[in-house]
């Protein structure tokens, strides 16, 4: 298992974390799109909407940056708490199975406790069974499905 050190994002991360979101939004089929690439940097790196960045970092492979974590506060008012989202997680190929994933996790649910949150949640695609395998290690399936509505 490599040394992995889970921090928040920095400026000098901008060209692995680009690489990796980039990798992320390719994953899901996503067309290429530098502006979209540059807009979320700029959130997370800024703070922008209450988006936070986490990145993974190899520290046995000269600190490279080898997985990432954009995280949100939400406002659940059916319990009258707030929630942290996970919007993305994303591993480098060459890094996946090797804790990275995990270690965001981890790092995320200790975020949600000092904040008070009660509850992590994320999406992800039902056919992401290589995602899934991890997050059924971390998390409960919930039985709920969700919806998207084009603005009128």
């Amino acid at each position: 298992m490599p040394a992995l050190l889970i921090r928040d994002v920095e400026p000098a991360d901008h060209d692995q974390w680009i690489v990796l979101f980039a990798g992320y939004r390719d994953f899901y089929l996503r067309e290429p799109d530098d502006h979209v690439v540059e807009t979320a940097w700029n959130w997370i790196v800024g703070r922008e909407h209450g988006m936070q960045g986490l990145v993974a970092v190899d520290t046995d492979a000269g600190g490279g940056v080898v997985g990432l974590a954009n995280l949100r506060d939400f406002a659940r008012p059916s319990a009258g708490a707030m929630g942290l989202f996970l919007d993305d997680l994303f591993t480098a190929p060459a890094a996946r199975g090797r804790g990275a994933g995990a270690a965001l996790l981890a790092r995320a649910a200790r975020l949600a406790a000092e904040r008070g949150a009660v509850v992590v949640r994320w999406q992800t695609a039902s056919d992401n069974s290589t995602a899934r395998r991890l997050y059924d290690q971390h998390a409960t399936l919930t039985p709920f499905i969700v919806y998207d509505m084009e603005p009128a």
